[in-house]
């Protein structure tokens, strides 16, 4: 967190018929109940109600100050609930600002408390990133005492759902438009107040894939564009050239093929927008197959390692595997380079003090490995204002690593990131990951590949390859399949086939398709199913027309409705038939003439037997 609150009193001291000022820790109770009511402009109103009461008979308060740091408060005002307004006085020292309210009056007596207000307007508190309204609360400084301290966040319900919000608020309401979170010190003494509202944020994107085939003969090459996910959707607008062929991998990548000549270089780039959301959204689940792969020591998560098991055997859950990742290691922020050496799940918890963002994952994944839950690690971007922990920050893109384990009760592989939850001093990343991680590429069954994008480039200057910036959606958000149809070459008495084929256009994949088989008018109960159809991928089968002796059950035509496009070819009926009636006769003339062929042949052999017969009886 950016800004800190400190605040303090400042007492005079009564004894004897003598004052001077001095501080008084202890010697007053200080409670206070905290409002930041956020308006639609994003302006905060912090609202301090503080009530000091005196513990000793002869002390009293006659200012108070509140220090706040890195902020800019305006509009500022004092006053007690009965209207009296108090004096005010602003001083600011470098990025420190010191509001001081002076009493008009003295309040002597045990027991006595003095119950005001110190209110200010403060505008960085809440900002719009892309289609989201982000929310931070600074915490509260270590020198902070106080008898009580509560907050209430308010914030507008147009700003929508909330998206994510740390810590858990004791209370929740809704009141007068506005919903509100309440808090107590325990709460956001340590981490302040983080939280998200909005349903999905969404960002845009370029990214540049450059490929060369160094052989002397044609070869295939692989790039890994950006997939969905349970939390993710992806729009592209763009992809130039276009695969051969594109296609899901056992662990949910979009895996792009290309054909390059001998000694050929292509530089593939891919435009696009990508929609995250803050609640698990309808998606395929993965197979049993693919968890178990994702249970499986690899050579950076040695999950089946005799310490490895031994602590998981202790921690057994997703949380508790979480938590102590967070809290064992410490980012070292002078690893973030590029080609930093990753030391895998061991050697990061031998060195829990060294550890970047690879570390935190590779030891979460193969804890829970270890423990029997299915993880894996996700590389992509994720937007943070850390200018030291900042994705992309350097030209050789260097991105973010963070796990996901899978949540059998949902059906759902579910992210988090304690590197961030380790960065920001305790921000709950376990129970809502927030919507600035943008997936990039998965690793599952592999802990290295497929690469990510920034990771293909050539020669020994190679330029910045990633570009992630907030967006907007697009306003073609559907796809459109191209579907076509055609009817096979004719064989006599076979069923004839139709040769389909349908591509998706893009910008979005296309799920669970059940394409809709009418022949002539009546529809047959099609098995053809389609689990993803990816933007830019081509699915081609055929598919049997029904068949009858002379045409008395086959369709004149067929039409194939996919996702609401159809097409619709004829079956050539008349000309099966006529070729069929030909096929008859020619067959029956074939048959006829070889019968008057072996006939005639028959009857030679028949004459010189009854000549010989003849003979015989000579």
């Amino acid at each position: 967190m950016k800004k800190f609150f400190l605040f303090f009193c400042t007492f005079l001291f009564l004894f004897s018929g003598l004052t001077s000022g001095v501080s008084a820790d202890g010697e007053f109770n200080t409670d206070f109940d905290v409002t930041y009511t956020v308006s639609e402009t994003g302006v905060t109103t912090v609202s301090n109600q503080v009530t000091l009461t005196n513990i000793f008979s002869n002390l009293y308060a006659s200012s108070y100050s509140i220090v706040l740091d890195s902020m800019a408060p305006s509009n500022i005002r004092s006053f007690d609930g009965n209207g009296a307004v108090y004096n005010v006085k602003t001083t600011v020292d470098g990025t420190k600002t010191t509001i001081s309210v002076s009493f008009p009056d003295n309040l002597v007596g045990k027991d006595k408390s003095r119950t005001f207000w110190v209110n200010y307007d403060e505008p960085s508190f809440a900002v719009r990133t892309g289609e989201v309204w982000e929310v931070s609360i600074p915490r509260l400084s270590e020198s902070s005492s106080f008898s009580s301290y509560f907050v209430t966040l308010s914030v507008p319900s147009s700003f929508g759902q909330e998206a994510y919000l740390s810590p858990r608020p004791r209370q929740r309401s809704t009141n007068g438009g506005m919903q509100e979170f309440k808090f107590n010190i325990e709460d956001v003494a340590s981490t302040g107040i983080v939280a998200g509202f909005g349903q999905f944020q969404v960002f845009s994107f370029t990214l540049y894939y450059h490929l060369e085939n160094p052989l002397t003969r044609t070869a295939t090459t692989e790039v890994a564009l950006p997939p969905d996910t349970a939390f993710q959707r992806m729009y592209y607008h763009n992809l130039n050239p276009k695969p051969k062929s594109i296609h899901v991998d056992t662990d949910g990548n979009w895996i792009a093929t290309y054909e390059m000549k001998a000694r050929e270089r292509i530089d593939v780039v891919a435009k696009g927008s990508v929609q995250i959301f803050s609640t698990l959204r309808n998606f395929p689940k993965p197979t049993i197959e693919t968890l178990n792969k994702n249970l499986q020591s690899t050579p950076y998560w040695q999950s089946s390692d005799p310490t490895i098991m031994s602590l998981a055997t202790r921690l057994k859950t997703p949380k508790a595997i979480y938590d102590y990742v967070t809290n064992t290691f410490t980012y070292d922020y002078s690893r973030v380079r590029p080609n930093v050496e990753r030391l895998g799940a061991i050697s990061a918890l031998e060195q829990p003090s060294i550890a970047i963002c690879m570390e935190y994952t590779d030891s979460f994944i193969a804890l829970a490995r270890a423990a029997g839950i299915p993880a894996r690690e996700i590389n992509g971007y994720a937007y943070t204002e850390n200018p030291e922990i900042q994705p992309l920050s350097l030209v050789n893109d260097v991105l973010h690593a963070w796990p996901e384990y899978y949540d059998s009760t949902r059906g759902a592989w579910i992210p988090i990131d304690p590197t961030w939850g380790s960065t920001t001093g305790g921000v709950d990343y376990f129970n809502k990951l927030d919507l600035r991680h943008f997936t990039f590429v998965i690793h599952g069954e592999q802990d290295s590949q497929p690469y990510s994008p920034g990771s293909y480039k050539l020669g020994t200057n190679p330029q910045k390859d990633v570009f992630v910036s907030f967006g907007s959606l697009p306003e073609e958000r559907n796809s459109k399949p191209t579907v076509t149809a055609q009817v096979g070459g004719w064989i006599p008495f076979l069923p004839n086939k139709l040769k389909l084929k349908i591509d998706n256009p893009g910008p979005v994949a296309l799920y669970s398709v059940t394409p809709t088989i009418l022949f002539d008018q009546s529809a047959t109960e099609s098995k053809l199913f389609i689990e993803s159809l990816l933007p830019f991928q081509t699915y081609e089968i055929s598919l049997d027309i029904p068949f009858s002796f002379l045409g008395t059950n086959t369709p004149e035509k067929v039409t194939v409705l996919v996702e609401g496009e159809s097409v619709t070819v004829p079956t050539n009926k008349n000309q099966v038939v006529i070729y069929n009636l030909l096929f008859i006769f020619f067959s029956t003339i074939l048959v006829l003439l070889t019968f008057l062929f072996r006939l005639k042949k028959w009857k030679v052999n028949f004459n010189g037997l009854k000549a010989i017969l003849f003979s015989v009886k000579k």
